[in-house]
């Protein structure tokens, strides 16, 4: 017998990717969502440059904390991590059981612009000088905005997998993400140079950009076409949240060993914010070189991405997922190799660290994606939020991680995670491919799932 409250429904097969979505009302408005969906993550895409992982944010953080800043810097991937994936649990079923998802996108995506807001008015008042409070108030309104961003990702693909078929949201991450980067570039290479380059950078105006970009990006989930339903009375309470994801699990080892793939990758994760603290420490490199670290990753992700989303629609998400953990392992060798250079040919170099720098951020994507096509779309937000979660937990040690750079350098850092990396590719050997074991329904079995 299952739990009240809806808690551990029974796991239905996923539907055959080429039966979805079977929702007439649905499926005619499909290429017109396909559309706004990408421009919404184009100017979302513009909005993240400037708040890049990699650079801006541990940049700034580096700034506003002076020397010997390792520790705090090694709070962030933690503080990134728990914040999206702690809430989304929480909250996960009421997402699910709202009528119209498009609706919970879009506050969300334009609630992210309040941190960054704020960050920018401390800025301004404070005249870009440095304040011993503002390392604080800036990890809290990092852990705000990445939780707001947890329920971001978690609304985005629940919309995405109602809304789009899983051989369609390949080409929607290829679109968004390769169009998204021409704009991103050239913004960049407009505003970014005078305000990082000076000798007082104006990080009041890069966060202001990017607060105004995800309010847009907001507004344009908005207009998106959803068929809304009735509410669900039978949503687990949020005190019950655990119970649903310890259920979820124990009645799915498809999406333990998703998870397990997930957890050795994070690794990747925790070293975004040290690649730049190494080339300046090691190479004497700084805010000149930034704009050309941002522009070289985002020029990469939407290279990538035209390859990548055709790869996972014509040959699944598995393989796609494979290739690009295995890439990901480039990026923090490439790093180590290059510091050991004469100092003069690695600061010519660095920069191209962050060309296999660009595989990292596409992982996330294909896991929720992966994720998606496990189950039936009831169940999206409940799979999306345990994956979430599960990445989370190593990043218990990124603060160790950080302090284990300031003690004992950056090569032993950066060995182990090329080594948990090619242990996570490894792991996918043991993935199924979702959509060859996917059961052929009947249309009117889909259809209601298709609307919920």
């Amino acid at each position: 017998m299952h739990p009240p409250n809806g808690d551990f429904p029974p796991k239905t097969a996923a539907p055959s990717a080429s039966d979805w979505p079977v929702s007439p009302v649905i499926e005619v408005h499909e290429p017109r969502n396909l559309i706004l969906l990408a421009v919404h993550q184009v100017i979302f895409r513009v909005g993240w440059m400037f708040k890049t992982e990699s650079v801006i944010v541990p940049a700034f953080l580096d700034y506003v904390a002076g020397p010997g800043a390792g520790a705090l810097r090694g709070c962030l991937p933690v503080l990134n991590r728990v914040g999206q994936s702690v809430l989304p649990v929480l909250v996960a079923d009421r997402i699910r059981r709202t009528p119209q998802k498009k609706l919970a996108l879009a506050g969300i995506t334009m609630l992210l612009s309040v941190p960054l807001a704020a960050v920018a008015a401390v800025q301004f008042q404070l005249g870009g000088q440095r304040s011993a409070w503002m390392p604080i108030l800036f990890l809290g309104m990092y852990f705000a905005f990445s939780s707001i961003y947890g329920l971001y990702q978690l609304a985005f693909g629940t919309v995405q997998g109602k809304l789009i078929r899983p051989t369609r949201r390949g080409r929607l991450l290829s679109v968004s993400t390769f169009w998204g980067t021409i704009p991103a570039v050239a913004v960049t290479l407009w505003l970014m140079p005078r305000w990082l380059e000076a000798p007082l950078p104006d990080y009041a105006s890069v966060f202001t950009s990017g607060a105004v970009c995800l309010a847009l990006a907001g507004v344009t989930a908005a207009c998106l076409f959803e068929k809304g339903h009735g509410l669900d009375a039978s949503a687990a309470r949020p005190q019950e949240a655990l119970r649903v994801v310890i259920g979820t699990l124990r009645r799915d080892p498809a999406l333990r060993r998703l998870i397990l793939v997930a957890m050795f990758f994070s690794v990747a994760l925790m070293t975004f914010p040290h690649y730049q603290a190494m080339a300046r420490e090691r190479l004497g490199l700084g805010g000149a070189q930034h704009v050309l670290w941002i522009i070289t990753q985002s020029a990469s992700v939407g290279v990538y991405s035209l390859f990548v989303g055709r790869l996972a629609d014509a040959r699944g998400n598995r393989l796609t997922l494979r290739l690009l953990i295995f890439g990901s392992a480039i990026a923090p060798a490439f790093a180590l190799a290059i510091v050991h250079l004469p100092a003069a040919l690695g600061s010519a170099l660095f920069w191209m660290t962050f060309i296999f720098l660009g595989l990292t951020p596409l992982v996330t994507p294909m896991l929720l994606n992966y994720a998606l096509e496990m189950c039936d779309p009831a169940e999206h937000p409940r799979y999306l939020s345990t994956v979430n979660l599960g990445m989370t937990v190593p990043f218990v040690f990124s603060p160790f991680l950080g302090k284990l750079v300031d003690l004992a350098g950056f090569e032993i850092v950066f060995l182990v995670t090329v080594c948990l990396i090619v242990a996570a590719g490894g792991l996918t050997f043991a993935l199924d491919e979702p959509r060859r074991h996917a059961r052929r329904k009947e249309p009117g079995q889909l259809v209601h799932r298709a609307e919920e």
